[in-house]
């Protein structure tokens, strides 16, 4: 028969260890998923009509415009 364990697991030594970085998580943002929106839809557009293509070069840059937009603010704040 096996006993269980009548004492709490030990810690991890931890005196070593730096605090990891950034210490400071950018917020969520919308510009990534429409950034791929952009790119799926340039690539669609390849395949199927040219309004797409346009469609997703337009999105591309206006996320890439954002999202660099919003890294520059962020950076301006800290």
């Amino acid at each position: 028969m096996i006993e269980p364990q009548t004492h709490a697991p030990a810690q991890p030594d931890r005196s070593g260890w730096n605090t990891p970085r950034p210490e400071v998580i950018p917020r969520p943002t919308a510009w990534p998923p429409a950034m791929a929106l952009g790119v799926t839809l340039f690539g669609w557009g390849f395949v199927t009509s040219p309004v797409l293509l346009a469609v997703g070069a337009a999105l591309f840059v206006l996320a890439l415009v954002g999202w660099i937009a919003e890294i520059r603010h962020e950076r301006r704040q800290a």
